[in-house]
């Protein structure tokens, strides 16, 4: 086992397509790990390697790897910053020590990048910035630390100036030691004296960074008022106690896909950024006392882990993965506390990208995996049954957008529904649902390209087809009116005959008020043992409604008359002469449809307010109030579901990207006429 101060645990993070897959190939090649430069757009990636990776050109879930610099050996995991698999980029903050945050010199910050820092800044991860793609037209380093400053929750330091810009890019200026750096091709760095035209803004930018620091130590703050500077050392000591404590993020300028400013990167993280020793204890509860209980990081203490990702793989099995907070696994056990079950396992493995490397333990900060658990799932804890503990599970974002699914081929149903079953223990932030009105298969996902991908994976991995569709909306029917009516059934036609004669009367409910069924025959005119049958006709009945098919609700019935023959009547009978006097009854009772309505909460930029307002009036949506957040407003509103079962991908269009919502059903309301005529029409159609 390596020296735990030696090791370090870091994740890249920021908006997709900023460069963080590209980043982690030229930290892998400048360290001497990978003997290629992997190239994402060739498809040469070594940590983008999922054929619906590649395709794309983004990364899709979260990929592992690890290198060794300067005796350092770093942890890392690449991060999605699509919206669509941002739930990776969460998890990956709750099991990562310190963050890589990438941000593009010249587009500036989206608002996928102040998300995720969100996420960042609530895991209190010590972070440095990449501020990449350095040679591209209209970056502008300047401008660029300004809006980190303005839009992020982490203060940037800037520790390195560029030389040159756009496509005269070539070298950076360490500003703590006073030295000029050269890029070269493969990553490394050449010294050299700082340019002459250079030389005062350095100096001005080396007092900014001295204030910055001194004003995160009060005894810093002293010396510098008093000295007006900080020595080289204490100022080193200052930046990376600022950098651990969260408060001070240095920035590095670079280019990825060209390896320039990557040992710069590699020198910070194991400057600057924290050992798993650095860190404080993770807390958990006991189990069994539900006391608070501390691991502490080191690699003699008793062992805990946390499971953060499942990958389903039809050859392999289930390969879990998990990080190691404290302790040592080895062996071929460990317990599972909050399932209370020992689990063994064969082989302990490091994940290299696709590759894995098979090891015989694994110690604090470590990023590992164990193949086909039959217990163990994402947000489990491991750990040994002489000191059990259960850390908070993970909390994933939840799904917005729905679709049916089905498959082509009919006999492919139990195989679809078997691999999406697969994939939801891969995905958390997947669902599936059975809507008993419209009796279709749902799977909700965080948007349709997440949705779409899962059908690609599914087939390859499985060899089946998905197919998504609109799902159809889960109207009800109900009455306004009242009605009495007779519902009478006889049937001559030679042996045995049936008959059954039952009268009702039936009026509607308050809403959410079901189905009330009320007895009130008197003086034997139905027998009582045929009195369950009618409700069951009844009940039958409601299923498919009277006027487009939906399911009947907020009906109350009371049975008060009826006739019977003493050799002809049955159960079966009087419960068709139910179902008859039911359906009789609901086309006099003024029948309507009923239409979901859902509650949105919406989060958007303050200036695209007005539009998500507009939009949603459109949509027939009432607006129940408004909250203002420190850099969104959040808009709660009610909504039909007919009007947003496609809204995401509009208000995407509608807020540039920056707008989230998440959405509950709230209750049913009368669809109004001359829409329910087309629902109708259309039901009829089909039927």
């Amino acid at each position: 086992m390596q020296d735990i101060n030696m090791i370090r645990n870091v994740a890249l993070f920021g908006h997709g397509k900023c460069g963080k897959t590209s980043l982690a190939e030229a930290l892998l090649f400048t360290a001497g790990k990978t003997t290629r430069f992997g190239k994402v757009d060739d498809g040469s990636s070594v940590m983008d390697f999922e054929p619906e990776e590649i395709q794309r050109n983004l990364s899709i879930s979260s990929s592992f790897n690890n290198f060794t610099w300067k005796k350092h050996t770093t942890f890392l995991i690449d991060t999605p910053g699509d919206d669509n698999f941002i739930n990776e980029a969460k998890y990956a903050t709750r099991v990562a020590d310190s963050a890589v945050f990438i941000v593009e010199a010249a587009q500036g910050i989206k608002f996928q990048t102040e998300k995720i820092a969100g996420y960042v800044k609530d895991a209190g991860l010590p972070s440095i910035i990449f501020l990449n793609k350095m040679d591209k037209e209209r970056a502008d380093f300047d401008k660029a630390v300004d809006e980190i400053k303005s839009r992020l929750p982490q203060e940037a330091a800037v520790c390195y100036m560029p030389i040159g810009a756009e496509e005269n890019f070539k070298g950076a200026v360490d500003i703590i030691k006073g030295v000029a750096y050269l890029f070269g091709k493969d990553g490394k760095i050449k010294e050299t004296d700082i340019p002459d035209d250079m030389a005062d803004e350095v100096e001005m930018a080396l007092e900014q960074l001295m204030e910055q620091v001194a004003e995160t130590d009060d005894d810093l703050i002293e010396q510098f008022l008093e000295e007006g500077e900080l020595s080289k050392k204490d100022l080193i000591q200052g930046l990376k106690k600022a950098v651990q404590a969260g408060t001070l993020c240095p920035v590095i300028p670079g280019v990825a896909t060209a390896n320039m400013g990557t040992e710069l990167l590699l020198n910070a993280i194991n400057e600057y950024l924290p050992s798993p020793q650095d860190k404080a204890g993770q807390i958990g509860t006991h189990p069994q006392t539900e006391d608070l209980v501390e691991m502490s990081p080191f690699a003699d203490a008793p062992f805990s882990a946390l499971v953060f990702k499942t990958m389903a793989d039809p050859y392999a099995g289930r390969l879990t993965i998990f990080r190691v907070f404290s302790g040592t696994l080895s062996g071929d056990s460990f317990y599972n506390a909050g399932k209370d079950t020992n689990e063994r396992f064969n082989q302990l493995f490091l994940l290299e990208g696709k590759e894995v490397k098979p090891v015989d333990s694994a110690g604090p900060g470590m990023i590992v995996a164990l193949s086909k658990l039959k217990e163990t799932v994402t947000g489990d804890t491991l750990c040994t049954k002489e000191n059990p503990v259960v850390y908070d599970g993970l909390d994933p974002i939840a799904p917005v957008m729905s679709f049916a699914v089905t498959t082509s081929k009919k006999d492919d149903e139990d195989k679809l529904f078997s691999s999406i079953s697969r994939m939801l223990e891969e995905d958390p932030t997947l669902s599936l649902t059975r809507q008993s009105q419209t009796r279709e298969i749902l799977l909700a996902g965080v948007g349709q390209v997440h949705l779409t991908v899962l059908g690609e994976r599914i087939k390859r991995k499985f060899g089946v087809e998905m197919e998504l569709h609109v799902p159809k909306v889960p109207y009800m029917e109900t009455i306004k009116g009242k009605a009495r009516v007779q519902g009478k059934h006889k049937k001559q036609s030679g042996g045995r005959g049936q008959f059954a004669d039952s009268w009702i009367e039936m009026e509607p409910l308050p809403s959410g008020g079901g189905f009330e069924f009320v007895d009130k025959i008197v003086g034997g005119s139905i027998p009582r043992q045929y009195i369950p049958a009618v409700e069951k006709g009844i009940i039958e009945a409601m299923e498919k409604g009277v006027i487009a098919g939906y399911p009947m609700v907020d009906v109350k019935v009371s049975l008060v008359d009826g006739s019977f023959h003493a050799v002809d009547s049955s159960e079966m009978a009087f419960k068709i002469s139910g179902s008859l006097a039911f359906k009789k009854a609901a086309q006099e009772a003024k029948p309507v449809l009923l239409e979901p309505i859902m509650n949105i909460n919406i989060q958007v930029p303050k200036e695209c307010l007005g539009d998500v307002i507009g939009d949603l009036n459109g949509r027939r949506g009432k607006v129940m109030g408004m909250d203002s957040g420190d850099k969104a407003e959040i808009l709660t509103a009610q909504v039909p579901m007919a009007e947003i079962l496609e809204y995401a991908p509009d208000l995407t269009s509608i807020t540039g990207g920056r707008g989230t919502y998440s959405l509950e059903f709230s209750h049913y309301e009368e669809l109004p006429s001359q829409m329910a005529e087309k629902v109708i029409a259309e039901a009829n159609k089909e039927n």
